[in-house]
């Protein structure tokens, strides 16, 4: 490879976090530490300048997809900010071992943020959940294993119905859902015990970022007392949000809302497809994470001592 060149297998991690093939704060950034190792393993630089000009190529690449998904960058802060030595080889052992290591505490993570979340469900509770969480699912996953029996009201989420997937993977497990179109989430609250929502990223205070829908459910649902968690691992708390980072809300393209023939028959109209919104702390009871369960206004003292006070951006040229 050339000096800037990115290898295939990072243009085609890129392109499946671009299109949403995939999905899931985690699911991303395991595959962008993935795409990473695979850069450094493959790599044909001969001086350990165009080694790490390959890596921070390949970041930049990865880190471009998905402007929201904090996981993302998160990732590319830490296999980068580990990438060390002054040989290539030492530079290609560092970044592979640190891209391995990632890889393995997400996995780690998840399995750890279920068993927290499990402690909050009791044998014959409903929950409802929105979009397509992992982390959500380990939750319930943990909670079943342990012989809890529970049931579902899974949202279908449009515009592209990441719910189906949840509902798919829960009916799975042998448990009992039923799909609700998003308008009818109020209708049915009054049956649920818990809601649980995933995020895309987290905010300093303690606001969520996460599909859109979200806010609407939240409000929703503490108007009629129901609680609502919000199940993430820490890779996902923003530290740039520490210094006043707004964060960054990906609108996606109109045909995922209105296909032409529509809009044609419809007439002239701006059409908009925000993918995310945020949830103001205020509406959130609790966010649990693989280090525990936190109020949503103490999330800040767990981001600083993970990420400290400073946002390394490692991609960017030096």
């Amino acid at each position: 490879m050339t000096t800037a060149e990115i290898h295939p297998e990072v243009e085609a991690t890129a392109e499946a976090i671009a299109s949403m093939e995939i999905r899931g704060a985690a699911t991303i950034a395991s595959a962008a530490a993935d795409a990473l190792r695979r850069q450094a393993s493959q790599s044909e630089a001969t001086t350990a300048e165009e080694f790490q000009t390959q890596l921070r190529a390949a970041a930049q690449r990865l880190h471009e997809t998905r402007p929201t998904a904090v996981s993302l960058p998160n990732c590319l802060r830490y296999v980068l900010g580990r990438m060390e030595g002054e040989t290539v080889e030492a530079l290609r052992t560092s970044t592979i071992a640190a891209a391995r290591e990632f890889s393995t505490r997400v996995q780690t993570a998840q399995d750890d943020l279920g068993a927290v979340g499990a402690n909050r469900l009791r044998d014959g509770d409903t929950v409802m959940t929105h979009c397509h969480s992992t982390d959500v699912l380990s939750c319930i996953k943990a909670a079943h294993e342990r012989g809890i029996e529970l049931s579902a009201i899974v949202k279908e989420t449009r515009p592209r119905k990441q719910g189906h997937i949840t509902a798919a993977e829960l009916r799975d497990l042998g448990i009992p859902v039923t799909l609700i179109i998003d308008g009818a989430a109020g209708r049915y609250l009054d049956e649920v015990d818990h809601v649980f929502v995933g995020a895309d990223s987290i905010a300093a205070d303690g606001a969520v970022i996460n599909k859109i829908g979200t806010r609407s459910l939240a409000v929703t649902a503490r108007e009629r007392d129901t609680p609502i968690v919000v199940a993430a691992q820490t890779v996902k708390l923003d530290p740039a949000t520490l210094s006043g980072h707004t964060v960054e809300i990906e609108y996606r393209d109109e045909s995922e809302v209105i296909s032409e023939a529509e809009r044609e028959e419809i007439g002239e109209i701006t059409v908009r497809n925000p993918a995310f919104d945020v949830t103001p702390p205020r509406y959130v009871d609790a966010i649990v994470t693989e280090r525990g369960q936190f109020p949503p206004e103490s999330i800040v003292t767990l981001m600083r001592e993970l990420f400290g006070e400073q946002t390394a951006t490692p991609w960017e040229e030096e």
